[in-house]
């Protein structure tokens, strides 16, 4: 996908109030961390060695004094920026009156996948005339908990940050000069001439220094490996460009050591604009691994989602029923507040996640659904996997009747009709994969019964026939998009679902966009996935045309930068909000695609039973 900022570059790389807009950043990643790179050439986030590291780089929460990376022309400039085809290397034009120059970034990787080590590569060419860049290289301070000096080692300036190391390498012509807090200094780059900066990094543990030239010829490599990656991905209907690039998106977010998949790249970018829900998302959320398993499998990436798959199993072996864990697959800490200003002066900046410890019951539908759609594409269950997921089937079955905090993890506990659904699900698919062979088929008939007590549940208690519509909870007329689900897994027939999908239009919509429950306007953004799942929704129910108009009017709204996509969108302005890149929001773009092609292969849905409908 080739996003040209040319009609909004300037506002895409100007800063207000030091900040870029979220929709200027670009994501690089290597398997186990990323940067964010700004339409003005600034690195304003990387956290090393890991995606949940301290940060490195921290500009993008702290405008005057965090860390970055800065290539930037020294003169007025406006700005073209689009990554290469199918691959998530990114390549920045910037004009001026003097000429053009192409910055190209990568976190490399090697011919053997990732490097044992964080390199971040920056390349410029020149193209036209001449260009002028300030380069500006100051690690962060994480919060004022460390303080970032240089020693003398051999040949070489070595900078530290508590336990993290590195080195800031170039080619001839670049002339910089050094400092404790880092290193500053400029290029000139005329046309047909090319320098390369570099940081290779690493925290407690020897420290690689590779020749600039080698780095350099890395930026290509890591591109083809991108590119051949990309070639593996199966999409169905007509959309290959925008699919792949959601597809590179989440593959971005899978932290490769272990398997896990984070929610987002980032930390405590507000849903709101000086709102204080801030939240760190690096962490490995069940329900968003789940359906990043799914839009894998449903991308013909079975390596991807068998690892994932694995790693989530293991994890809820070891931990339970937890709603999220660390990337190393530990439970996730509690929230520590960090001294920073916070995007836009959004507070509070936060590391750690309150979620582990709700009660979520849409983890029971969560892990279920990604077993059965596992086992759906020919795979097998081993026998250990096939115990943990029943003693969870079991204590679903008794678990369903209490409140929980629901999708959208809130402080109330309610009967949420949500995660009633999820946990109908869950025994939903356990009987089926007992019926399959792939489960033990002891507690199979108690399954079933739970499960039907479910449905009747739901059906006496949050039905509103004066709404026309599944409520958020019984005894409320407030609505919830994510019910909007319930036609991807089956539950139900389709003109209550049908119905339901219209009342959260009329009452949740706004433009392309849709906010996740009633109220939420006056505290946050619009959900970007929620749209999407409008459009599967609708997609399933044989309404393909339909969906399809949903997905081209929000993908047209979210065309404000290079694909990267956060978790909230502004309906008034169009600007992003809240973490990214947001792994919910690019799966749930990715399984509209899937759910309309699929339908457009299998011809009109209407009337015909749902899956999981029972006949």
């Amino acid at each position: 996908m080739h996003a040209n900022l040319d009609h909004s570059s300037r506002s895409i790389a100007s800063r207000k109030a030091g900040h870029l807009a979220l929709e200027g950043y670009g994501v690089l990643g290597d398997g186990r961390a990323i940067a964010l790179s700004g339409a003005d050439g600034s690195i304003d986030w990387w956290c090393v060695p890991n995606l949940d590291s301290p940060a490195l780089f921290d500009r993008l929460l702290d405008a005057d004094e965090g860390g970055r990376f800065s290539i930037t022309p020294i003169e007025p400039f406006t700005v073209s920026r689009h990554y290469r085809d199918d691959s998530n290397v990114l390549e920045t034009i910037f004009t001026t009156a003097q000429g053009r120059a192409m910055l190209t970034e990568s976190l490399n990787s090697g011919t053997a996948g990732r490097l044992p080590w964080a390199e971040l590569a920056r390349r410029i060419d020149g193209i036209e005339g001449e260009i002028a860049f300030a380069i500006e290289m100051r690690p962060g301070r994480r919060g004022d908990t460390a303080s970032p000096y240089r020693a003398r080692v051999g040949t070489h300036d070595v900078f530290h940050v508590a336990d993290v190391l590195g080195l800031l390498l170039h080619s001839d012509g670049v002339v910089l000069e050094r400092s404790d807090d880092g290193a500053a200094g400029q290029v000139v780059v005329h046309a047909g001439e090319r320098h390369t900066l570099a940081i290779v990094a690493g925290a407690d543990e020897p420290l690689v220094v590779p020749p600039i030239a080698e780095i350099d010829t890395r930026i290509d490599l890591s591109d083809r490996e991108w590119r051949d990656w990309a070639t593996r991905v199966v999409c169905p209907g007509d959309h290959r460009t925008g699919f792949v690039r959601s597809a590179l998106a989440l593959k971005l977010l899978l932290y490769s050591p272990s398997g896990a998949i984070a929610a987002a790249g980032t930390t405590s970018l507000p849903e709101r604009v000086g709102g204080d829900k801030n939240y760190d998302y690096r962490y490995a959320w069940v329900r968003d691994a789940g359906y990043v398993i799914r839009a894998f499998l449903a991308a013909g990436l079975q390596a991807e989602a068998k690892a994932a798959l694995a790693w989530l199993i293991n994890r809820l072996e070891a931990h339970g029923a937890c709603v999220c864990f660390t990337l190393g697959g530990d439970r996730v800490p509690g929230v520590e507040e960090i001294d920073a200003p916070g995007w836009r002066a959004s507070r509070p900046v936060v590391r750690g996640n309150l979620a582990t410890d709700q009660v979520q019951h849409g983890v029971y539908g969560d892990i279920f659904e990604t077993a059965a759609q596992f086992v759906a594409c020919g795979n097998i269950l081993d026998p250990r996997s096939a115990e943990t997921l029943s003693h969870l089937a079991d204590r679903c079955a008794d678990a369903w009747r209490r409140k929980d905090a629901g999708i959208w993890e809130l402080p109330e506990e309610q009967h949420y009709t949500m995660s009633k659904i999820s946990c109908w699900q869950a025994l939903a698919r356990a009987v089926e994969l007992a019926d399959q062979g792939q489960l033990p088929t002891t507690c199979r008939d108690r399954w079933a019964r739970e499960r039907d007590r479910i449905e009747a549940w739901i059906g006496e208690h949050c039905w509103s026939e004066g709404k026309r519509a599944y409520t958020f909870y019984p005894g409320t007329d407030r609505l919830d998009a994510s019910v909007a689900l319930a036609v991807r897994f089956g539950f139900d027939g389709a003109d209550r679902l049908r119905d339901t999908l219209a009342a959260i239009d009329r009452e949740l919509g706004h433009g392309p966009y849709h906010y996740r429950y009633s109220g939420a306007a006056a505290e946050e953004g619009c959900f970007l996935a929620c749209t999407f799942w409008m459009a599967e929704a609708r997609a399933a129910l044989g309404e393909i045309d339909a969906a399809e108009t949903i997905v081209a009017d929000l993908v047209a709204a979210l065309d404000r930068g290079v694909g990267v996509w956060t978790e909230m969108a502004d309906p008034e302005t169009g600007a992003f909000l809240g973490n990214m890149p947001q792994g919910l929001t690019h799966l749930a773009h990715v399984l509209a695609l899937d759910a309309i092609g699929t339908a457009r292969d299998a011809g009109p849905l209407a009337n015909q039973p749902l899956p999981g409908d029972k006949t």
